[in-house]
């Protein structure tokens, strides 16, 4: 069966859209994730413990 010229141009347009989502999303997560990390190197890290060791113990109270 033919797909007519909107339904070409519609999924086109979807794939667009859908590929500057993931990228808008994967910018904010990525800019979230570094601010995260910071905020734990510099406030509830211990002395000697990396920020890996110091979510996983926020996270298990």
């Amino acid at each position: 069966m033919a797909k007519s010229k909107l339904v070409t141009a519609n999924e086109k347009v979807a794939e667009k859209v859908v590929g500057a989502f993931e990228k808008i999303e994967h910018t904010v997560v990525g800019g979230y994730i570094r601010i995260e990390d910071a905020f734990v190197d510099r406030y509830l890290t211990k002395d000697g413990e990396t920020v890996e060791e110091a979510k996983k113990r926020l996270k298990s109270r």
